[in-house]
């Protein structure tokens, strides 16, 4: 039958063919990618990965799919341009399995974001006692409803009838199924001391006489001059909490409202992330949370508290572990829902075989770390029973302790002997040694990237000199000695999520890694019990909330001296050098593309054609300075921005300064106008870190900062981490790498296990002591991976 002859002309498509793909960095990129294999795609941070697998393969996949839907069911979905590329062919259907965290919503939790909770949710409704209703009766998400009218019925002659309605929710009605109330610490709002015309409020925007302060002091509901202590009860319910009311202010038209009321809707109902930081700065001051003391953090209305089967509530359900969860599932008999039984225990385990059963359901979703969301999302495919798709993995082993990475090989494995083709975006050596194949990009990145250095096997990749090949067999070596600390922070007594009461002292002034397998207790230890007071500075992966105008310039501030700069230069004034301000393009407001909205089709985004997507007006790149005008400078990459502002007629100190600290980051192939939207997990943690860089803070604390670096860079952020230190920072990690655990000063390894397997310290002190004691699971790895 392997004659060409015979072989069925369905058969012979077992290519995924991409050619001249010019996506982003990518240099007119042709490559053959075998189906039903794994294929791994190296290289570089920015050596254009994820621009080939997500923006190209996975692009057009979805494109093509939409496209099969009615017009009127496009109007709903996204609008998705053809990616840039000559020929793609024998696609198949793609699934793609991101690093994105889930989403923050308040409400989100690990049981919602699967189907697990709406199972249960019916499982109570079933078989609950006392009976409390439908499925919804037990939702957090639903509140409960009563209405009573009248309606009329037209039954030959008109009358009236008195209707009730009643809908049951499972919604606590005092948190609104958030679990925690949040409070205003109002001496956090105004120094009572003091009367309004003396400056009383020490809100953002509320101080030194401007309108939010002039509508308080001129309301005429209480004495301006008159120092806030000394308010009636009545002066002080007016000030804060009265109700909005129309009236004439200073003889224009306002609405009055009270001080707290007017801050929920100004502040507080917007995303901490997308704030000013002095408006963050206050927010997490201001505000405290407390876990709502009607439902005890459960979010549930009492009757779905209530209602129980054997003596389980459905609250007590979803706090347990998942993997006691199973077996509690497990035992239930009840043939008049056997179906649902079945397909919840099989959600359930597929939890536990990814490593996950250490999560309980009602974990908020938005405090999963990036790996452990991914895995969330993965579960809905393990179960899935459709073959011949591709699964599009972006580092499925981030946040993945070195022994938990086995468990996670043998599930691409699986996948992929399913008959599924597998594509994988990794740097771990460990994953790339399963690969049936493999692409490696680069030589570097951004502009020095988007080449294909390498295709084939693993062994051809080791023999095949590029720099992925060569650092794929690095192994860190222990340091010969390590730093002394200058101090402590003393831990005593954390309960944060799993920890068992746990004591331990966090020396300063040195390189601390805290590790451990993935739910061991780290990310609780290191976030729930540091004082984030004064001096801590945190950096983590979640997104930068931002629109799409958003760039690392705009973020980090540089695009503030820049814009001085260019003003100073040619005497004119700063905003015009502003694609969001006075010198935007008038065709597209600054944006650089022209949405055009094709009402129920599928919108489409055309490259402005007056500025030519440069985002400025053009009589703006008239002005230079150094030779160059805006729009360059903001399409250069930072290592020749920094050369550019370092010296010379365009030299710019305070730019200089922020970019050097992105180059340090290793985010020198970035260009300073790239859109915020488009940096993966790992950038935007180290764009963060480089905008931190420079903070009094003493403490630094790191959430896996080498996730989506390539073996190469690991190196130069070991360098950065030891400068942080040297210039007298403390600086703890939260790492798996074992690396960055060579090259650490000091180790805490927490575990044995995960979830209430874990939670306790295994062991403390220097690598050193840890490889030669071989007593954890990390000291094992980690002796293994030094060749100790």
């Amino acid at each position: 039958m392997d004659d060409d002859m015979t072989q069925h002309a369905a058969d012979r498509h077992d290519l995924i063919r991409v050619h001249g793909a010019r996506e982003n960095n990518l240099k007119d990129v042709s490559v053959e990618i075998p189906k039903r294999r794994l294929t791994v795609f190296t290289g570089v941070s920015g050596s254009g990965k994820s621009s080939l697998v997500f923006d190209t393969i996975a692009a057009e996949s979805q494109r093509l799919i939409n496209e099969t839907y009615s017009a009127f069911v496009q109007g709903f979905m996204p609008s998705l341009s053809r990616p840039e590329v000559d020929v793609l062919d024998g696609l198949t259907t793609v699934i793609s399995v991101d690093q994105q965290r889930m989403g923050a919503d308040p409400r989100s939790t690990v049981g919602t974001a699967t189907d697990a909770n709406a199972m249960l949710r019916i499982l109570f409704s079933r078989l609950a006692r006392p009976y409390v209703g439908p499925p919804g009766a037990f939702a957090f998400n639903v509140p409960s409803v009563s209405a009573s009218g009248a309606i009329k019925v037209e039954r030959g002659a008109k009358k009236a009838e008195k209707v009730t309605f009643n809908k049951v929710g499972g919604m606590c009605p005092r948190c609104e199924g958030r679990g925690s109330v949040s409070d205003l610490d109002l001496t956090q709002l105004y120094d009572d001391s003091k009367s309004i015309n003396e400056g009383a409020f020490t809100i953002p925007g509320y101080t030194g006489g401007g309108w939010n302060s002039r509508l308080y002091a001129e309301s005429g509901f209480f004495d301006p001059d008159k120092p806030i202590r000394s308010f009636t009860e009545k002066e002080l319910h007016d000030l804060l909490h009265r109700e909005p009311t129309r009236m004439k202010i200073a003889g224009i038209n306002m609405t009055y409202e009270g001080l707290i009321p007017r801050i929920q809707k100004s502040m507080l109902s917007k995303d901490k992330e997308a704030m000013q930081p002095h408006i963050r700065a206050f927010v997490e001051r201001a505000v405290t949370f407390a876990t709502c003391p009607d439902c005890d953090g459960t979010r549930l209305a009492e009757h779905a508290r209530t209602a129980r089967i054997g003596d389980i509530s459905i609250a007590d359900a979803c706090r347990m572990e998942i993997r006691d969860l199973a077996d509690w599932v497990r035992a239930l008999d009840e043939p008049s829902v056997a179906p649902l039984l079945t397909s919840l225990q099989q959600s359930l385990d597929s939890f536990v075989e990814i490593g996950l059963g250490y999560l309980s359901l009602d974990r908020p979703a938005g405090t999963l770390s990036g790996g452990e969301a991914q895995r969330v999302k993965m579960i809905r495919h393990l179960g899935s029973s459709l073959t011949d798709v591709t699964y599009v993995f972006d580092e499925p082993t981030a946040g993945l302790h070195p022994h938990d990475i086995q468990r996670m090989n043998g599930l691409l494995l699986r996948l992929r002997d399913k008959g599924n083709t597998v594509l994988v975006v990794e740097h771990k050596p460990e994953v790339i040694a399963i690969a049936d194949h493999v692409v490696d990009l680069g030589p570097g990145a951004g502009t020095a990237g988007g080449t294909v250095c390498f295709e084939g096997t693993v062994e051809g990749l080791r023999a095949g000199g590029t720099l992925t090949g060569r650092h794929l067999d690095d192994r860190a070596v222990l340091k010969e000695t390590v730093r002394k600390p200058t101090g402590a922070l003393k831990i005593r007594d954390a309960r944060a999520h799993n920890l068992q009461g746990v004591d331990v002292d966090i020396p300063l002034g040195v390189l601390v890694v805290v590790t451990g397998v993935a739910g061991s207790g780290k990310s609780s230890l290191v976030h729930g019990s540091i004082p984030a007071g004064e001096g801590v500075v945190s950096v983590d992966q979640a997104p930068i909330r931002g629109s799409r105008r958003s760039n690392p310039a705009t973020y980090t501030g540089l695009l503030d001296p820049i814009r001085k700069a260019f003003a100073k230069a040619n005497g004119v004034k700063p905003a015009l050098f502003s694609a969001n301000s006075e010198g935007a393009c008038p065709t597209c407001n600054g944006a650089g593309v022209i949405y055009t909205d094709l009402a129920m089709m599928a919108g489409v985004a055309t490259t402005c054609e007056d500025c030519e997507g440069r985002r400025f007006d053009s009589s703006v790149l008239e002005y230079r300075l150094g030779g160059r005008d805006i729009s360059e400078v903001l399409a250069m990459p930072v290592t020749e921005a920094e050369e550019f502002f370092g010296d010379g007629e365009a030299r710019t100190p305070a730019a200089h300064r922020i970019l050097r600290n992105m180059a340090d980051v290793g985010l020198g192939y970035l260009t300073l106008g790239q859109p915020l939207t488009t940096l993966s997990g790992g950038e935007r943690q180290r764009l963060k870190l480089a905008t931190h860089m420079a903070d009094k803070g003493g403490v630094y604390v790191l959430d896996e900062p080498t996730t989506g670096l390539h073996l190469a860079d690991v190196e130069q952020l070991l360098g950065l981490l030891d400068r942080l230190v040297d210039a007298g920072k403390s600086v703890i990690v939260i790492e798996h790498h074992q690396a960055v655990m060579a090259h650490a000063d000091w180790i805490i390894d927490l575990g044995p296990g995960a979830g209430h397997d874990g939670g306790r310290v295994v062991f403390e002190g220097t690598p050193a002591e840890l490889v030669a004691g071989r007593s954890t699971i990390t000291g094992e790895h980690l002796a293994e991976y030094v060749g100790g």
